[in-house]
């Protein structure tokens, strides 16, 4: 039993969203459209929903590569096909999931027969699917860089290659590429981005009346699918037929020199890199006029497209938030203002105002409540409209804690002399609240030498850590564990040589058999899970020492995003630890939560480590390849309060045991680890460097992070770990 698609005109608000939709699938060209928000927004629905509205295909009957038949592929591994009739289908909608192989991407190559019987055999993959239709790829930051990379230069080229052993295999791939992501767990790069021809940022309504109109039509569709399309159909074929209006306009848009200066002068005022800015947003503007029904480009098309097309691409560094100021963009555009005058309004045509494809139930001249909202209109703003719902949409709707003084510098002597190695912070009350700070700001970041976990693993792929990838430099060749994807020729060749004569081999070529087949091993680098454990207490704040503290973490977070690592991060203070951010990929997230940090309190340093090894656990059940490291940003000290209703019964050194065996307990689970020591002043204790050993880990200065300071940083970290496998 199919169930009917949710209808695209039934999508409450999100009026950006559709328009970029909308404006990609009236000229694919555009780049497609990258739906950037927050969990249950709509955002997989409007896609599916997309589908739906394009124009059937028509295709040559037997081709799996959906060539068009009035201009078939000449290169189509199924062709040569002549010129002719074909047969029509709609446009397909293709899935692609965030665990597909390469293989399933691109196409896969029998190699065994291309071997054995010299049969070039092609397995299409999903961007031959999706020719002339459209790929869906959701929660695409969370697909590995190479599938990107494949997909997008896809995108761009309209052509996908497979090359394999000498074999080389190529297919148009033209489709309309959307994806969505979910910020806050992890960002694509910046060229990455720059790649989408078209960004938006979706958030769920703050209007009451909005989220019951979204609740009370998803019930509806819930209850009966079909009755629910079927109530719909009437605007989804209005907006259908305004789709195909607008693309056979498009050929007659004129861009014209003031809308092109318009364009310059905007991508140069907001210093985008490149001029794939410059293209997407003049293809974008174009698209804008014939969706209006127009054949001229005007300021409104700039300004809507520009606010499509450059957001994205301002961003120079992970933590930068993607945005335009509107303010500016209208102030570049006003300096066009008067060098031509406008061109009168159309009348009538695909998209005026007195076109009816919004999806009310209105006559054609707009019914009781006005004319529908074309060109201008709300829904789409300046430079076309979007169909409007059934129902009416609504309109878019003390005092810090005193500080407690911490130790000063000159009571280190006196905390070294009672050999307990722990401060005597005043303030350091019974709650994790005890002597708080308010939160400093970062100090600037700065480049960090790389720290990875020693040996070899074999998780996501990434750039921290050596581990065996199906990409990298190739180290050796085993028998396949699974679909052959990489072969070793040589290390294939060797292994069926020896048994050419008891196969009757009489002539030349080579017979090879499936036992004989061996796949390359290779070696890359993979992405791990940076666990950070921050001390907040009142010793880290007392010294004016939070806001480098923090500059550093901020700069290993930086390195964490470059190096696709998962971060994690807890805090301690007061009483207790504090899981401030579970591991995540977006390392967007661990630098705010970073940034809001409040300080203060004593120190329960074998709280941090506890907590530490308690999430290191859970995350190993949840992904065993992924090897964890371990960054503490600590002075070393420890130091406890005593729990409201309890006596303290503890003795000074009681606390500095406890984190001595926490210490311990991660170290007997293999745990890599690096202690970031955050003591300052003339005289030091070395209590970091002590944790550092009980963890078997690498003791790093503040100073020797930087990378123009450590010369040996790694070789460190891997002496140690020898070390401790030859204990």
């Amino acid at each position: 039993m199919t169930t009917a698609t949710y209808p695209f005109t039934a999508v409450v608000g999100m009026a950006d969203m559709r328009l970029a939709l909308l404006l990609n699938a009236v000229s694919p060209a555009v780049g497609g459209v990258l739906v950037r928000g927050e969990k249950g927004t709509a955002k997989s629905t409007a896609v599916r929903a997309l589908a739906a509205l394009l124009p059937p295909v028509g295709v040559v009957p037997g081709c799996r590569f959906s060539c068009d038949p009035a201009a078939p592929d000449p290169g189509c591994p199924d062709g040569p096909h002549e010129p002719g009739t074909g047969t029509a289908r709609p446009a397909r909608m293709v899935e692609l999931p965030v665990g597909a192989s390469e293989d399933r991407l691109v196409g896969a190559l029998d190699i065994e027969r291309a071997l054995a019987d010299g049969v070039k055999a092609f397995e299409p993959g999903l961007l031959a699917d999706a020719h002339r239709g459209v790929l869906y790829v959701d929660e695409v930051n969370l697909l590995h860089d190479h599938l990107i990379d494949l997909l997008l230069d896809a995108a761009a080229m309209g052509a996908s290659y497979v090359e394999r052993e000498g074999v080389s295999v190529r297919h148009a791939a033209r489709f309309l590429l959307v994806g969505t992501m979910n910020p806050e767990e992890g960002e694509l790069r910046p060229q990455l981005l720059d790649r989408f021809g078209l960004t938006v940022e979706v958030s769920a309504s703050r209007d009451t009346e909005e989220r019951v109109e979204v609740v009370r039509r998803r019930l509806a569709y819930d209850e009966d699918p079909a009755g629910f399309a079927g109530r719909w159909a009437e605007d989804e074929g209005s907006l259908r037929e305004r789709i195909a209006a607008a693309r056979a306009l498009l050929p007659e848009v004129v861009l014209g020199d003031r809308a092109l200066r318009q364009i310059a002068a905007v991508c140069a005022a907001f210093e985008v890199d490149g001029m794939r800015a410059d293209i997407v947003t003049a293809r974008t503007a174009t698209a804008l006029a014939a969706w209006a029904g127009r054949t001229d480009v005007r300021t409104e098309d700039v300004r809507q497209a520009a606010l499509l097309s450059l957001p994205h691409r301002r961003r120079r560094a992970p933590f930068d938030a993607p945005g335009l100021d509107e303010d500016k963009l209208d102030e570049v555009l006003r300096r066009f203002e008067d060098e031509e005058p406008e061109p009168p309004e159309p009348d009538g045509g695909p998209g005026s105002e007195e076109g009816d494809a919004d999806g009310d139930d209105d006559g054609p001249d707009g019914g009781p409540d006005g004319p529908d909202d074309g060109p201008g209109g709300p829904e789409g703003g300046p430079g076309g409209g979007l169909p409007h719902d059934r129902a009416q949409e609504p309109p878019s709707p003390s005092e810090p804690e005193p500080s407690v003084p911490g130790p000063r510098e000159g009571e280190a002597e006196a905390e070294a002399a009672d050999g307990t190695g722990t401060p005597q912070e005043a303030g350091g009350g019974a709650g994790a609240g005890g002597g708080e700070k308010a939160a400093v700001g970062a100090a600037e970041p700065f480049r960090t030498r790389r720290l990875d976990v020693p040996g070899l693993g074999e998780g996501a792929a990434g750039r921290r850590s050596r581990a065996r990838t199906a990409h990298g430099r190739t180290t050796g060749a085993r028998r396949p564990r699974a679909t052959l994807s990489s072969l070793h020729l040589t290390a294939t060749v060797r292994a069926a040589a020896p048994h050419q004569h008891a196969r009757g081999r009489s002539g030349p070529g080579l017979l090879v058999r499936r036992d004989d087949l061996r796949e390359a091993v290779r070696e890359g680098r993979e992405g791990n899970l940076v666990l950070f454990v921050v001390d907040a207490s009142g010793s880290m704040a007392a010294r004016k020492r939070m806001g480098a503290i923090k500059g550093a973490v901020l700069s290993l977070l930086l390195d964490a995003y470059q190096r696709r690592d998962k971060v994690g991060l807890i805090t301690f203070r007061g009483t207790d630890a504090d899981l401030a951010l579970p591991p995540t990929s977006s390392v967007d997230a661990a630098a705010a939560r970073l940034e809001r940090l409040p300080t203060g309190g004593r120190t329960p340093l074998a709280a941090g480590l506890l907590k530490a090894r308690e999430v290191l656990r859970v995350e190993r059940l949840r992904d065993p390849s992924r090897r964890p490291l371990l960054v503490v940003v600590t002075d070393g000290r420890a130091t406890e309060a005593r729990r409201e209703g309890t006596a303290r019964r503890d003795t000074t050194n009681a606390p500095v045991a406890r984190a001595t065996q926490a210490a311990r307990l991660l170290a007997g689970d293999g745990i890599a680890s690096v202690v970031v020591d955050c003591e300052s002043g003339p005289v030091r204790l070395g209590l970091a460097g002590a944790l550092a050993r009980e963890l078997r880990g690498t003791p790093v200065t503040l100073d020797e992070l930087r990378a123009d300071r450590v010369t040996a940083l790694v070789r460190d970290v891997r002496n140690v770990s020898t070390t401790r496998r030859a204990a």
